[in-house]
Protein backbone atom coordinates (compact mmCIF):
# COMPACT_ATOMS: atom_id res chain seq x y z
CA UNK A 1 0.00 0.00 0.00
CA UNK A 2 1.26 3.10 -1.14
CA UNK A 3 1.65 5.60 1.52
CA UNK A 4 0.31 9.25 1.62
CA UNK A 5 2.38 12.23 2.07
CA UNK A 6 -0.17 14.89 0.97
CA UNK A 7 -0.47 15.83 4.68
CA UNK A 8 2.90 15.62 5.31
CA UNK A 9 4.34 17.66 2.09
CA UNK A 10 4.44 21.49 2.14
CA UNK A 11 2.84 23.08 -1.54
CA UNK A 12 5.00 25.33 -3.42
CA UNK A 13 4.47 27.09 -6.45
CA UNK A 14 6.18 26.48 -9.99
CA UNK A 15 8.35 29.14 -8.95
CA UNK A 16 9.64 30.45 -5.65
CA UNK A 17 11.77 32.70 -3.87
CA UNK A 18 14.80 30.94 -1.82
CA UNK A 19 17.66 31.73 0.12
CA UNK A 20 21.66 30.41 0.14
CA UNK A 21 22.12 31.28 3.59
CA UNK A 22 26.01 29.97 3.69
CA UNK A 23 26.17 32.11 0.56
CA UNK A 24 24.75 34.97 2.22
CA UNK A 25 22.42 35.47 -0.47
CA UNK A 26 18.48 36.10 -0.45
CA UNK A 27 15.27 35.74 -2.17
CA UNK A 28 16.63 34.50 -5.66
CA UNK A 29 14.51 33.30 -8.27
CA UNK A 30 14.30 29.54 -8.67
CA UNK A 31 12.11 27.77 -11.22
CA UNK A 32 10.48 24.25 -9.84
CA UNK A 33 11.15 21.44 -12.53
CA UNK A 34 9.56 18.05 -11.90
CA UNK A 35 11.43 16.46 -14.76
CA UNK A 36 14.59 17.81 -13.95
CA UNK A 37 16.51 14.84 -11.24
CA UNK A 38 19.35 17.58 -9.88
CA UNK A 39 18.98 21.18 -9.04
CA UNK A 40 21.63 23.79 -10.87
CA UNK A 41 22.77 27.12 -10.07
CA UNK A 42 23.55 29.95 -13.15
CA UNK A 43 27.22 30.92 -12.63
CA UNK A 44 30.26 31.73 -14.70
CA UNK A 45 33.58 32.38 -14.30
CA UNK A 46 34.05 29.16 -12.28
CA UNK A 47 37.55 27.43 -11.77
CA UNK A 48 39.50 25.74 -9.16
CA UNK A 49 42.58 26.76 -7.34
CA UNK A 50 44.60 23.96 -4.79
CA UNK A 51 46.08 25.90 -1.43
CA UNK A 52 48.18 23.72 0.98
CA UNK A 53 46.92 20.76 -0.40
CA UNK A 54 43.01 21.63 -0.47
CA UNK A 55 41.06 22.25 -3.61
CA UNK A 56 38.39 25.02 -3.57
CA UNK A 57 35.94 26.19 -6.20
CA UNK A 58 35.28 29.21 -7.34
CA UNK A 59 32.61 31.13 -9.06
CA UNK A 60 30.46 34.27 -10.02
CA UNK A 61 26.97 33.75 -9.21
CA UNK A 62 24.74 35.66 -12.44
CA UNK A 63 20.97 36.51 -11.17
CA UNK A 64 19.86 39.71 -13.30
CA UNK A 65 17.85 41.30 -10.22
CA UNK A 66 20.87 41.01 -8.11
CA UNK A 67 23.35 42.24 -9.86
CA UNK A 68 25.89 42.43 -7.18
CA UNK A 69 25.78 38.70 -7.13
CA UNK A 70 27.84 38.61 -10.96
CA UNK A 71 31.05 40.76 -8.95
CA UNK A 72 31.23 38.32 -5.74
CA UNK A 73 33.04 35.07 -6.04
CA UNK A 74 31.94 32.43 -3.85
CA UNK A 75 34.30 30.01 -2.52
CA UNK A 76 33.65 26.08 -1.58
CA UNK A 77 35.85 23.52 -0.73
CA UNK A 78 33.45 20.45 -0.92
CA UNK A 79 32.88 19.91 -4.16
CA UNK A 80 32.85 17.33 -7.24
CA UNK A 81 32.26 16.60 -10.77
CA UNK A 82 29.49 14.86 -12.38
CA UNK A 83 28.05 13.59 -15.28
CA UNK A 84 24.72 14.86 -16.39
CA UNK A 85 22.46 14.82 -19.14
CA UNK A 86 21.45 18.35 -19.63
CA UNK A 87 18.56 19.82 -21.02
CA UNK A 88 18.96 18.93 -24.66
CA UNK A 89 19.64 15.59 -23.58
CA UNK A 90 23.09 15.97 -24.83
CA UNK A 91 25.57 14.44 -21.84
CA UNK A 92 27.99 16.96 -19.67
CA UNK A 93 30.02 16.85 -16.92
CA UNK A 94 29.40 19.88 -14.46
CA UNK A 95 30.39 20.72 -11.28
CA UNK A 96 28.71 19.35 -8.08
CA UNK A 97 28.20 21.46 -4.69
CA UNK A 98 26.26 20.88 -1.54
CA UNK A 99 24.53 23.93 -0.03
CA UNK A 100 21.60 25.03 2.21
CA UNK A 101 18.46 26.59 0.86
CA UNK A 102 15.81 28.15 2.84
CA UNK A 103 12.60 27.28 1.14
CA UNK A 104 9.29 27.88 2.42
CA UNK A 105 10.44 28.58 5.91
CA UNK A 106 12.84 25.07 5.75
CA UNK A 107 16.72 24.87 5.56
CA UNK A 108 17.51 21.57 3.67
CA UNK A 109 20.84 20.61 2.16
CA UNK A 110 21.10 19.71 -1.20
CA UNK A 111 23.19 19.36 -4.31
CA UNK A 112 23.55 22.12 -7.40
CA UNK A 113 25.40 21.23 -10.44
CA UNK A 114 27.03 24.46 -11.42
CA UNK A 115 25.78 25.69 -14.74
CA UNK A 116 25.67 28.04 -17.79
CA UNK A 117 21.26 28.74 -17.92
CA UNK A 118 22.25 32.02 -19.81
CA UNK A 119 19.63 30.76 -21.97
CA UNK A 120 16.88 30.28 -19.82
CA UNK A 121 14.70 32.56 -17.51
CA UNK A 122 15.69 31.65 -14.07
CA UNK A 123 19.14 31.39 -12.99
CA UNK A 124 18.12 28.66 -10.57
CA UNK A 125 16.55 25.36 -11.44
CA UNK A 126 14.83 23.19 -8.26
CA UNK A 127 15.14 19.69 -9.23
CA UNK A 128 13.58 16.30 -7.94
CA UNK A 129 16.18 15.18 -5.62
CA UNK A 130 15.16 18.28 -3.47
CA UNK A 131 11.71 17.85 -4.35
CA UNK A 132 10.54 14.15 -3.75
CA UNK A 133 9.08 13.57 -0.27
CA UNK A 134 8.97 17.01 1.03
CA UNK A 135 6.76 19.28 -1.20
CA UNK A 136 3.93 19.19 -3.79
CA UNK A 137 3.55 21.44 -7.05
CA UNK A 138 0.88 23.63 -7.59
CA UNK A 139 1.78 24.52 -11.21
CA UNK A 140 -1.25 27.48 -10.74
CA UNK A 141 0.87 29.31 -7.92
CA UNK A 142 4.17 30.97 -7.21
CA UNK A 143 5.85 32.44 -4.31
CA UNK A 144 4.17 30.18 -1.75
CA UNK A 145 6.92 30.15 0.42
CA UNK A 146 7.75 33.65 0.46
CA UNK A 147 6.17 34.43 3.88
CA UNK A 148 7.50 31.81 5.47
CA UNK A 149 10.67 32.96 4.45
CA UNK A 150 10.33 35.86 5.57
CA UNK A 151 9.13 34.54 9.38
CA UNK A 152 11.92 32.19 9.58
CA UNK A 153 14.94 34.99 8.77
CA UNK A 154 13.31 37.32 11.30
CA UNK A 155 14.30 34.36 14.27
CA UNK A 156 18.03 34.23 12.97
CA UNK A 157 19.54 36.61 15.24
CA UNK A 158 21.39 39.39 13.86
CA UNK A 159 24.92 40.14 13.31
CA UNK A 160 26.41 42.52 15.58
Amino acid sequence: MKKDYSKEQIIIGRRERIDLPSLGIKSLKAKVDTGAFSSSIHCHKIYTKKIKKTNYLYFNLLEPSHPKYEETFYEVSEFKQTKIKNSFGQSETRYLIKLPILISGQILETNFTLSNRSEMKYPILLGRDLLRGRFLVDVSKINLGAKLNNEHRKLIPKKS
